[in-house]
């Protein structure tokens, strides 16, 4: 009995004091997209402790769910609270399942359901640890990888991979930092082909804020104020920005969504991203289409530590010489090696064709 009542405190992204049993057992996951992270922190089994989540990764990346739960079953019979993300979980169903802690995710705006969860899970006094993986990337991935290690009693895991990742984002840094020359104008498209006009973009967190830290100049950043906004095709075509970065993660079978990630071959990016361009009347004239200036970048790393390779595969397709070194490919299938309990596999990023 005496471990079940000894209990720590771990300050979560918010600033706030949270008081947690010391080795939790039953904890329930605000999105299940925060495996991206688990599974580098817990050895063995990485959902052996999660007794609820929603199944947002299922939706939004079948790919690796399908490649986990090919690899762990028993993540098929983790109870669900919802479809999509935290803002669609049942606060009466959390409660059912009586656990230790809640894990739940930093978001770019909030909503009544958001609010009506803290009020019942505080009410009936469950502990609840924030984390920021989605929003302001820059500034709190690393500390909340550590936040989970710390819940998870992972610390040195925790350790060891906040220092792989500030080591290489450290790397970009530096390099730009002692860069005098000029800062090539970017247009970032969310989720290519999921809508039909031009264009969804990141400017102030998420994948905008990697593309600046890259050493992209935004042409969203004049007109977008917060994290998420849209661009007419009108001022995409008068822009003309240098370079063209898209996102995706549509599947094999996916005719909508660009397809990039685990299943997706380089073959099969060069005929989606080909496919979807041109339906887009403003992004078939822009110049940086059909002068080698195009990239894609798998969307799912807006909310996984694994984004710091798509930080060095920015920086390299918009500074070629300066990053000449740099691998963004092999970064990334060595954060696979080194801590992810399944192999690399797929296409997470890649360049269009000339």
């Amino acid at each position: 009995m005496s471990v079940a009542v000894q209990a720590r405190t771990v300050t979560d992204i918010d600033g706030n004091q949270v008081e947690i049993p010391d080795n939790p057992q039953r904890i329930v996951l605000g999105e299940s997209r925060m495996l991206y992270t688990l599974a580098m922190l817990e050895t063995g089994d990485p959902v052996k402790r999660i007794v609820g989540w929603p199944l947002d990764l299922k939706r939004y990346d079948s790919q690796t769910w399908t490649i986990f739960t090919q690899k762990f079953p028993q993540m098929l019979k983790i109870p669900v609270l919802g479809g999509g993300g935290p803002d669609e979980m049942n606060p009466e169903k959390v409660l059912a399942l009586k656990p230790d802690v809640v894990i739940l995710p930093s978001l770019a705006r909030y909503d009544d359901a958001d609010l009506r969860l803290l009020r019942m899970l505080k009410a009936a006094h469950i502990p609840v640890v924030r984390i920021d993986l989605r929003v302001h990337l820059l500034k709190n991935t690393a500390r909340s990888v550590e936040i989970l290690g710390e819940v998870f009693n992972q610390t040195e895991r925790a350790k060891a991979f906040t220092q792989f990742y500030r080591s290489h984002m450290q790397v970009i840094h530096d390099r730009l930092a002692a860069y005098q020359g000029p800062k090539p104008t970017v247009l970032l498209q969310l989720h290519l082909g999921r809508r039909n006009e031009c264009c969804v973009t990141a400017v102030k967190g998420s994948l905008g804020e990697l593309l600046t830290f890259a050493g992209g100049d935004n042409i969203a950043s004049k007109t977008v104020g917060g994290v998420f906004g849209r661009l007419n095709e009108e001022y995409v075509i008068m822009a003309q920005p240098e370079f063209y970065i898209a996102t995706g993660a549509g599947d094999v079978n996916d005719k909508d969504d660009l397809k990039l990630g685990p299943a997706i071959s380089p073959e099969m990016v060069q005929q989606s991203l080909a496919q979807l361009t041109a339906q887009q009347n403003g992004l078939r004239m822009l110049k940086a289409l059909h002068n080698g200036h195009t990239a894609v970048i798998w969307q799912n790393f807006y909310l996984s530590p694994w984004h710091v390779a798509a930080t060095e595969f920015m920086a390299k397709t918009l500074y070629p010489d300066l990053f000449a070194d740099i691998e963004p490919e092999q970064t990334l299938r060595q954060l696979f090696h080194d801590y992810l309990p399944v192999p690399y596999s797929g296409t997470y990023f890649g360049k269009g064709k000339d």
